[in-house]
């Protein structure tokens, strides 16, 4: 019987934060909404600990508590589930102050009257009466409450780290990546590529915040999985070209922030003889125009030679005077770390030498278990 008086009071004291919060804020404004959540996430994990909650009694309390409060959202047992592991998650660098910690222990108690006053201490955490740890407040404090509920989940999910947490809950916040974006960079490994790229910044890039600009804005891989190269012959650039022209929305994406295409097929003249550069775009936090040359198979090392000559006659015939030096990046097929290395040495141009992946790329231990194209072709026939 007093499990279940305390079950009844737990319902009573949830419907009552719930609806306190309502109150506060109608239109559920995001930072009431993740406080509410993080203050119900701990409330469960409390009682999970102490009173051996288990997955039935959660279910449970998502159908009382619809009962209670008809058409009531983002309290199914997976959201109150995700409550707690929000607040879990977080815990250990995100404090409560302790006197709103001793009101909130009043709920857990077997002497828990039913009072209003009682009842609202359940949803008492407001922003100023939680504090960060000292390393996520300098870096996230201004942008915790900017993300979503969703987006939060999510990227505790993916992540495993404090340092990926900061870097996406940064990332989301100041350049406002919607929920599909947030995804696509987690599922791309934004912050393991961002700052890899092989490349000669450190020579050819004076100014120490500039370069580290550049660096944090090119990445050593680039997932292409929008483009389908099954039945394009293996050194067609074009076919390659075509794919991420014909999406460069999705390709502006694996990118990041801050790149405007230009053009394809840039045409440049020099001493009356034309070239193409394949992809040209400009980079507004870097103030430079970008170049990306395509390459199906392996890096070669004549490939940073081309790349020069471009960048040089971009500099010379269409760098704006306020603009920074151009930057060139060889997405190709594949690369071998040495040969780049050597490859850059007394090139005077800063260039890097990235590799994409798309969703044909059958990974190492898959290969030789099922028949190629070809193969394929020749069963049906």
């Amino acid at each position: 019987m007093e499990n279940i008086a305390n079950y009844t009071e737990s319902i009573k004291a949830l419907k009552s934060a719930i609806l306190s919060s309502r109150y506060k804020a109608a239109t559920f404004v995001n930072k009431e909404l993740l406080l509410l959540y993080f203050t119900v996430g701990k409330f469960i994990s409390e009682k999970i600990k102490k009173e051996k909650w288990g997955a039935k009694v959660i279910d449970n309390l998502s159908s009382d508590l619809q009962a209670e409060l008809p058409g009531l959202r983002g309290f199914s047992a997976t959201g109150i589930k995700r409550m707690r592991f929000f607040f879990e998650s977080w815990e250990e660098h995100i404090y409560i102050k302790p006197s709103v910690t001793e009101q909130l222990s009043v709920i857990y108690t077997d002497e828990i009257t039913i009072s209003p006053t009682v009842l609202d201490q359940i949803q008492l955490i407001d922003v100023e009466d939680i504090e960060f740890s000292p390393t996520v407040l300098d870096q996230i404090g201004r942008y915790f409450f900017k993300l979503s509920f969703s987006h939060h989940i999510e990227l505790i999910l993916a992540t495993e780290t404090l340092a990926e947490k900061i870097y996406y809950i940064q990332k989301t916040a100041t350049e406002f990546w919607s929920l599909t974006t947030l995804k696509h960079h987690l599922k791309n490994k934004l912050y393991s590529n961002s700052g890899s790229l092989q490349n000669n910044f450190s020579k050819t890039i004076s100014n120490e915040e500039l370069r580290d600009k550049a660096l944090q804005s090119f990445k050593d891989e680039y997932l292409l999985d929008f483009i389908n190269l099954e039945d394009a012959d293996e050194q067609d650039e074009r076919v390659l070209e075509s794919g991420i022209v014909n999406n460069i929305k999705k390709f502006l994406m694996s990118l990041g922030t801050d790149f405007a295409f230009i053009s394809n097929q840039y045409r440049l003249i020099v001493e009356d003889e034309e070239y193409f550069i394949d992809l040209l775009f400009f980079n507004r936090r870097l103030q430079c125009l970008v170049v990306f040359e395509l390459k199906t198979g392996k890096f070669k090392p004549e490939y940073l030679g081309k790349m020069n000559f471009y960048l040089s006659a971009l500099d010379e015939y269409v760098k704006q005077p306020h603009e920074q030096p151009s930057i060139g990046i060889i997405l190709c097929k594949e690369k071998k770390n040495k040969i780049v290395e050597f490859s850059f040495r007394d090139f005077n141009k800063a260039m890097g030498v990235s590799t994409y992946k798309t969703s044909t790329t059958l990974p190492k231990a898959f290969k030789g278990l099922i028949p190629d194209a070809e193969t394929f072709k020749k069963l049906m026939d």
